[in-house]
């Protein structure tokens, strides 16, 4: 939601704020809710004067620079400008060239625009305009005069800015700028509603697992309804939504516009679907941009762009420009291809698949893990950044994956948990995932040269112990500091225990028989760190908040080790599993 300015005032304080802090690059129209170039182009240049309502940024004001815009008028938020400000920034814009105005086609634009250069035309300055209709949800294929301008105003301003930088005059400005509007067409979809400044509720809202496609940017929602897709179905949509109006063939620029509140990595996650579906249909993509170009205050959601180039609208394109929203040294149009991981990583390994004793292990914490998610992301959240639970499944998965794969090709426990060890490390990321990747190593590096059969508790309790040394070697924590020590501790402490009174001759059932007591002291001991402050990670700086929860990594330790006896007993139970287990040097 909008948290800052007041409505009454807010078209002001923003656009003064603006002209202040790139007083480099615009200055602010005398009079008028407007800004220009800094420098005075030369004699005879075409003015492009662009505008409408605030709450678009950094559509309008922001595409003002050379090679973009020379000036920009805007009025209050989703509201035209008046026609006395439209006449003052396109005067103050004029350099004897005439003026092209770009803007949407919306009522109030088109009145208070055209009421502008009637008032021009009296004092002998020519100007042309290009109204912006590239939303194809707002209006039929063939009659495109009654659809909006959405996110296409970007690419359309683009062009007519270059033209009009490399000295077109003004009936050739506006040819480039309608050929890049016929060749423009752009679909959206939002997840969630704008706030107005000074409100409190936004304009509208998205029911939880839901999205609206073809939005407007003006806090319309959309035309239809659906499910939340996640970003392949996503790309799909749009794609689909814009392809019958696209040619079979052609070089196309692509623009990826979030709204507000749709961050960068968001809009990445959809663009390599984009990419391969407008390939599959004959388009070659040769120069793709994500952000925020035509945003709606906050609203959250975003749309794509697509404009089919012929050799002068990418020459246009490609010229460099210079403003505060959008720098360009000169873009190159190359057709570039999609980049796909391997996804083998990526999936879920399937629990009945174990065969491994570790594999089997690990197999059960996962699916133990996997139920506490939304346990350990709530955890986190109290204080930190509420990303724990999503780690360790991550960190897990790939923990499974890399001790099947270790124990298909022969290796021992050892090797199959410095495998795992490594991939969880390396899935989870983060502090906690370093932490549990040097526990796993760890306790294989001291099980190095044993089968299973060959771990009596006494050899579980030393490679644990040495397990611990690392840890606590690498992330400095102390027993009291509410981390996941307060759990591990406590784990290690009753396994050591055990061991010493299992005394020789004891064997790997004496073994799991002091795994399972010890992890019962570490569910204890999760419990306890509720009374707790933290003292160490990311929940320090928000350490009172804390009080009253239990540590998510104590947490998600005593299920890991309780998964891990669990299944241990299964073992036993089971002559057939029991027999895996023991048998060999695995």
């Amino acid at each position: 939601m909008t948290v800052l300015g007041e409505a009454a005032t807010f078209k002001r304080d923003w656009l003064d704020g603006f002209a202040t802090t790139y007083g480099r690059l615009v200055r602010k129209v005398p009079g008028a809710y407007g800004v220009v170039t800094r420098e005075r182009p030369r004699e005879g240049k075409v003015a492009v004067v662009i505008g409408g309502g605030c709450g678009h940024y950094p559509a309008f004001a922001g595409l003002v620079g050379p090679g973009l815009a020379g000036g920009a008028v805007v009025g209050d938020v989703f509201t035209s400008p008046s026609a006395e400000q439209v006449y003052r920034t396109a005067r103050e814009a004029d350099n004897g060239g005439g003026v092209l105005f770009g803007y949407g086609n919306y009522q109030g634009d088109v009145l208070h625009f055209g009421l502008a250069a009637r008032r021009l035309a009296a004092e002998g300055i020519d100007s042309r305009t290009v109204l912006v209709t590239d939303d194809v949800a707002s209006g039929p294929a063939d009659d495109t005069a009654r659809r909006r301008g959405v996110a296409g105003d970007f690419l359309v301003f683009k062009v007519a800015g270059a033209a009009a930088e490399r000295g077109d005059d003004l009936a050739a400005v506006h040819a480039a700028a309608e050929k890049a509007n016929a060749a423009t067409r752009t679909f959206g979809v939002a997840f969630g509603g704008c706030t107005l400044p000074g409100a409190h509720d936004p304009l509208f809202t998205v029911d939880d697992g839901a999205m609206e496609l073809g939005l407007g940017i003006h806090g319309e929602p959309g035309v239809r309804t659906v499910g939340r897709l996640g970003p392949e179905a996503l790309a799909d949509e749009l794609v689909d939504g814009l392809l019958p109006e696209l040619p079979s063939q052609g070089r196309v620029a692509v623009l990826l516009n979030g709204l507000g509140r749709t961050k960068y990595e968001e809009m990445f996650t959809v663009s390599t679907r984009v990419h391969e579906r407008l390939a599959a249909a004959g388009l070659t993509p040769v120069h793709t941009e994500a952000g925020e170009f035509v945003t709606s205050l906050d609203m959250a959601g975003l749309s794509l762009s697509v404009m089919v180039l012929d050799d002068e609208l990418a020459e246009l394109y490609a010229a460099p420009c210079d403003t505060p929203g959008y720098r360009s040294t000169g873009a190159r149009l190359e057709p570039v291809e999609p980049v796909r991981t391997d996804d083998a990583g990526l999936e879920r390994p399937d629990p009945a698949d174990a065969s491994g004793p570790v594999d089997r292990a690990l197999s059960a914490a996962m699916v133990r893990l996997e139920e506490a998610e939304d346990e350990l992301g709530r955890l986190d959240a109290v204080a930190a950044d509420g990303d724990h639970g999503l780690g360790m499944t991550r960190g897990i998965r790939a923990a499974v994956a890399a001790a099947r794969a270790a124990e298909a090709a022969g290796e021992p426990v050892s090797g199959a948990l410095l495998a795992a060890g490594t991939a969880f490390a390396d899935a989870a990321g983060g502090a906690s995932g370093a932490l549990y990747g040097v526990l796993l190593a760890e306790t294989g590096a001291g099980l190095e040269g044993r089968g299973v059969g060959d771990i009596d508790p006494a050899a579980l309790a030393d490679a644990f112990d040495g397990a611990v040394r690392a840890f606590t070697a690498l992330g400095g924590a102390r027993l009291g500091d509410k981390t996941m020590l307060d759990a591990i501790e406590p784990f290690r402490r009753t396994l050591r225990e055990g061991a010493d009174a299992a005394g020789p001759g004891s064997g790997p059932a004496e073994a799991a028989a002091c795994w399972s007591q010890a992890a019962e002291q570490a569910r204890q001991a999760a419990r306890a760190t509720a009374g707790l402050t933290p003292a160490k990670g990311r929940a320090a700086r928000l350490a009172a908040r804390s009080h009253g929860h239990p540590d998510p990594g104590a947490t998600s330790f005593a299920h890991l080790v309780t998964a891990v006896s669990e299944a241990a007993g299964r073992s036993e139970s089971s002559p057939a599993t029991a027999g895996q287990s023991t048998g060999g040097n695995r």
